[in-house]
Formats: structure tokens, sequence, C-alpha cells
């Protein structure tokens, strides 16, 4: 690795640059792959490449599905040589992301960064109703341990990349108390040691004499051993006095020295950790705030309201003045960072260099939902200021809103096979990568009516068995997924259903049982949402394709079309009684790409072969809990207002909901809610009716 000379910050058109010199001539990123760039590839990372160093602030990459984008991205990381984010819009895009980037570049940082709830119900209150939702949560430690090694690494070193979900852009801890409060220690240095220990406890650690937990210490005699959550290796200091005597990491199992060192440098344990002097001032501001607030609520004539949120913050304050913590302890972030109402919270990227780079996947689900976040974080907390349960400050524990996102990103380069019109329109450089490696070309799209389409498609499905392929079916509902799969398996084809009842983990499965033939075909409603990399498949089949609606949009279908774009014999087959404008547009794209591509393999005698690929590894692995479910969806607890809210006010919340998911291209989410709503909608008809 090349030691960094010097960084030179410059500020060119209000873009900000860096100019860097490194000693020797070895590259910062070492890229590892059996391939080289084929296909569309090499035009792709040269134009990609040469916008960056023009200082391009915005740029598109328009990839076709298997085309390798991520490869893409790896090569153009490695020839501009930056710090790196990614930003996908899922965690199971984010993890496949993050495998694929530990396997390109190992011999650097690739670290991960997602939300760490395994379950998340967020504190509400519902009005019309006086029903108030306390926050409920489950942390996955090992989650939690990921994000603080990305954080490390991102305030350490230059050749990291952090593959991150959308959570990216929520309030996180303060970048100046984590560069501050970290400890250094060298050999041969007088430390006083009850200091130390209680420097130890300030950034988070916990004392334990058993056993080293990770985010722990240990002292034993003139031996400290300290388990950081950020990296695998135990430190070990010994004392000689009170002179640093011996310093070395060890392996925690077996107890092996890994390296011996001079000096180290021991960064907090926690994301959020505060001194006493913060917490003191964060107190008196707290008290202020709560004088103006109680005065204008009593102006207002909202007593109750007022004495609620008196004694809450009364109980808070206590707690923080005696432990150093409360519950809902975020929403008091802004008196802790010293910042000034609707400044925007500190988040993963005010960790970042200016010069860092942004890769946003599957960018046209990504920008809508990093435009949602904050509305959606403000309509909830509305209600719980105006109702004296939080103080106005809680406004301030949000995401980003999109304008404040776009303010603190330096370079971006959105990645999408269909880009939205935000994306086209602030791009100064859209790069097409159409021409696979593999010389393989966009499926057949066939038109097929509906009458006696299950005959036919078994008929298909059959065929595609024969040559020991597989094949994906979509359709519109839950129901109609679990009721088509169980008729598959009478003909002898072994089916399975995916829907959003489905955890991640079991999805996950489903999707490997296709991929290594334990299962002839898949039945879901919403395939996009792994982004499926399933070379096996060359059969696509949509149901109902003539349906107006989210889910049969222009960017669905083409989306739907690309799952079959892996094998030489793909083919998709609509299911339609008319061509709506949705089904046209991607059609007339698909043979669009389909005869560039065609072109280009018989100009340089190519001859499309299929990707093989290996088996998916279980890239939830290192997440598992015992007995326990890793992603519990958030919306559940959308359907836990049923038994507190009339049918009639629970319908029209689980309408809203639906639209809202919608909007944001959470197709999936909208079609479980939608779901909810058809059953609530059917039992308020069964109620008038009995009447």
């Amino acid at each position: 690795m090349k030691r960094i000379i010097k960084i030179i910050t410059l500020k060119q058109g209000g873009l900000h640059q860096s100019s860097v010199k490194y000693e020797g001539d070895i590259m910062l990123y070492e890229l590892v792959s059996d391939y080289e760039p084929a296909g569309d590839q090499p035009q792709a990372i040269e134009k990609l490449v040469e916008g960056l160093k023009k200082g391009y602030r915005f740029q598109t990459l328009i990839g076709v599905t298997g085309s390798g984008k991520t490869f893409t991205m790896a090569n153009v990381i490695k020839e501009i040589e930056r710090p790196v984010l990614v930003i996908s819009p899922n965690k199971t895009l984010a993890a496949q992301l993050y495998t694929e980037f530990k396997s390109f570049f190992p011999r650097n940082k690739v670290e991960f960064f997602i939300s760490y709830y395994d379950y998340y119900q967020p504190e509400a209150y519902v009005p019309t109703k006086d029903l108030y939702i306390e926050k409920s949560a489950d942390i996955n430690e090992v989650i939690a341990r990921m994000r603080m090694s990305a954080i490390k690494s991102i305030m350490t070193r230059r050749d990291v990349i952090v593959v991150a979900s959308v959570s990216a852009i929520y309030a996180c801890g303060d970048p100046r108390d984590f560069d501050t409060l970290n400890i250094k220690l060298a050999v041969g240095e007088r430390v006083k040691l009850n200091d130390l220990l209680k420097h130890l406890v300030q950034i988070g650690y916990e004392r334990k004499e058993d056993v080293g937990l990770t985010g722990s210490f240990r002292l034993r005699g003139d031996t400290l051993e300290i388990f950081p959550t950020y990296q695998d290796e135990g430190i070990h200091i010994e004392f000689f006095g009170d002179e640093v005597d011996r310093i070395y990491t060890f392996d925690r199992l077996n107890r092996d020295i890994i390296e011996r060192l001079d000096r180290i440098t021991i960064y907090p344990a926690k994301e959020y950790v505060t001194t006493e002097e913060k917490i003191t001032m964060a107190v008196k501001s707290i008290r202020q705030e709560l004088e103006e607030r109680l005065a204008e609520l009593r102006r207002q004539g909202k007593e109750l309201e007022a004495q609620r949120l008196y004694q809450r913050t009364m109980n808070d304050i206590e707690l923080l003045s005696t432990l150093g913590y409360c519950t809902g302890i975020e929403n008091y972030s802004r008196h802790f960072d010293g910042r000034k109402p609707g400044e925007p919270p500190y988040s993963l990227l005010d960790y970042y260099d200016e010069d860092y780079i942004v890769f946003i996947d599957e960018s046209h689900i990504t920008i809508p939902q990093l435009r949602a976040m904050y509305h959606g974080e403000m309509s909830r907390k509305k209600s719980l200021v105006e109702y004296g349960f939080r103080l106005p400050c809680a406004y301030d524990n949000r995401p980003l809103k999109f304008e404040e996102f776009l303010s603190k990103v330096n370079q971006v380069i959105f990645v999408s096979a269909t880009p939205g019109p935000f994306e086209l329109e602030v791009s100064e450089q859209v790069v097409e990568q159409i021409i696979r490696p593999t010389g393989l070309v966009d499926p057949l799209v066939e038109v097929r009516p509906t009458r006696y389409q299950i005959d036919d498609l078994v008929k298909e499905i059959v065929e595609v068995k024969k040559r020991g392929e597989r094949a994906l079916v979509t359709v519109l509902t839950k129901k109609t997924a679990e009721m088509l799969a169980e008729y598959l398996v009478e003909f002898n084809i072994r089916a399975l259903y995916l829907h959003s009842e489905l955890d991640a983990i079991k999805r996950f499965e489903v999707l490997k049982k296709l991929r290594s033939g334990e299962v002839d075909v898949v039945v879901g409603v919403n395939l996009l949402r792994e982004g499926l990399d399933l070379p096996e498949v060359s059969l696509v089949a949509i149901l109902d394709a003539d349906t107006e609606g989210f889910l049969r949009s222009e960017t669905t279908l083409i989306q739907i079309i690309g799952r079959t774009a892996r094998n030489e014999n793909g083919k998709v087959i609509m299911y339609a009684d008319k061509i709506t404008p949705a089904m046209q547009r991607a059609i007339e794209e698909t043979n669009r790409r389909r005869k560039i591509q065609i072109e280009y393999n018989e100009k340089h005698g190519i001859k499309p072969q299929t990707i093989v690929k290996p088996m998916m590894e279980d890239i939830f692995a290192p997440f598992k809990e015992e007995e326990e479910e890793l992603y519990k969806v958030y919306e559940d607890s959308i359907f836990a207002l049923k038994e507190s809210l009339p049918l009639e006010d629970y319908a029209a919340l689980l309408e809203e909901e639906m639209y809202k998911a919608a909007s944001e291209l959470r197709y999936e989410d909208a079609a479980k809610i939608r779901d909810e709503l058809f059953r609530v909608k059917e039992e308020l008809k069964n109620n008038k009716l009995n009447k």
C-alpha cells in the first residue's frame, strides 16, 4: 500500500476536487478478477473515468441487465483512486453488492453500512383515536459492529468502499466526537491507568472481567485487553508501572499474536458518544426549549399537552443528568451537536473527505426513496410535537432532505437499466452499456392472449424443464402466486412462490433452490427486489401484463424482461388481451437494445453464451441470530393498528400507505398493503350485509 504524502483540496466551479500524491507507484485499489473488461465495459469505464477527471458532478450509466455494471463500477474505482460510497435501495441488494466488491477488492477495505434494526416500530401518535405507540426496536449487534467498522475505515483510510442502504442519509453520531474522543497510546508512553479506564467507559466500552465481549475491556494485573466493535482482533496492552510496555493485536479465539505495534488508536465503541460537558450543555439547552414550548402551548390553551410534555421531558432530563442516557435520546441530538433548528443532522456522508465518489445503484428506485425519507419522517413527528409527546427539537433527528443530500455529495454516478427523469436531466454525461461481455442479447418478447394462458404456460415450463433450465412467473397478488405454484406442482413441476410475507432469509433460500435445480419455477408478485442474478432462468412469464398500475409500468416491465437476459435461450411471454402504452414502450426499448446487440455480435463474430456463475453464497450468514428472523418488514407496524382502529379508519390508513409506497417505487410493500386493504374492504362489505 502506498503512503499518502500530500492532499491538496481545490474548489473549482463549486466542485471540490483533490490532488493526491503517493509514495511509489503502487495502485491505491487492487482489483482482483479472472476477467478483463469486455463488450461495452471498456468504453463505459473510459467515459466515466474521463467524466470524473473533467469534474462532471453527475453522470448516468445505463447498463442493461447482465452487462456487468458492478464490474464496470469496480474498474472506475480502481482508475480514479478515491474513497467510495455505494448506495443501494434495500438491504438485500446492498448485501449482494458488498459480497461482489469484497471479491473484487480483497486487499482493500470494503465495508457494509445498513440499518442495524432487525425490527423497528417508530414512536407515533394517532390523534383521532388518542392512540400513542411507543418505539420498539431490536438491534442486530453484528450489523452495528459493521457500521462502526465502516466509520472507522472512512476516517482512517483512503482505499475504502462502503456499500450502504438509504440509511446512509439518516442521523448518525457527530464525526467530531468520533475523531476527538479516540485514545492514542504508544510504547514507552506514561499513562494513568484509572484515567484510561474512565476514558474507555466514556467512549462506550464496558468493563467485563469474565469474557472478552465485543465493545468491552478487561484488566488483569498490569495487562489491559480491549475488544473493539470495529475489528475482529483484540488489543493487548501491557504496563510496567504506569508505562506502556507492549502493544499487540491478537486472535480472540485462539489468542495467537497477529501483529506487534509501536502505537495504536482506539476508537469509540458506539456511533453515539459524548462528553460530560456536552451532556451538561445539552440539558441546559433542553430546559430552555422546554420553557419556550410550554409557554407557546399554554398561549394556545393546550394545558393537557403542556403538562404531558413537561412530565416526559423532565423525566428525560433526570435520566440524562444521572445516567447520561434516556430512551429516545436521539430526539435531543440537536442539543448535543450544537445545531440550530432546521440544520441538517450529521450522517455517514459527513465522515468522508470532500473528494469521495458516490454510486447510486438501481437509481430509478433509490432516488425516489431518498426524496421520500424526510417527508415520511416529518409527517409522523408532527403529531408527536403538536400533542406534547416531544419537543420541536425532535424534528431535527431526521433523514437528510434530498437537497441536503445533494449538497453533501461530491461527484455522483447513477447506475440503472432504467434511470428516472431526474438522473437523465441532471447528468452531464449519459453512458450506455448495452453490449454484454457474454454476447447475450435481450430476450424475445411475445404477447399472447389470456385465454388458456395457464395451459400455455404449463407447456412452456415443461419445455424449459427438459432443457434443464428454470422459469420465473410474475403475478399480481400473493394469493394468485400461492394458487399457481400449487397448481403447477400437480403437473410434476417443482414450484415455489415468493412474496413479501417471506422474510429476507427465506426469500434467499427460495432463489438458491431455483439456481440449484431443486425448484423448476418460482412464482412471485415482485421479482425485482433482489436484483435477481439467475443465469439458469430462460423463461419469464408475465400474467395480466395489460393491467394498468405500478406492477406493470414501463420501468417495471423492462426490469422484469431483464431477468432472463443472462441465458442464451431467454424468452419473455406477456399474457394480455391488449397492448398498453407501458407494454409498447417496454417492448420497443427491448427490441432497440436487441438490434444493437445482434449487429455487434454479427460484426465481431460473437456467439452468445449463457453466463456461468457459481452458486450464491449465503449473504445473510454473518447477520443470523439464533432462532431470530432477520429483516422484519417495517410496514408490518401498520397492520398492528388493525386492533386499535375502526375498520373504516384502518382502511383509509392502508390506502394512504399503499399509494405512498407505490410513489416511492416500493412495489412489493405497496402490493402487500394492497392485499391487506382488499381483505379489510371485504370485511367491511360483509359487516354491512350482516346488519
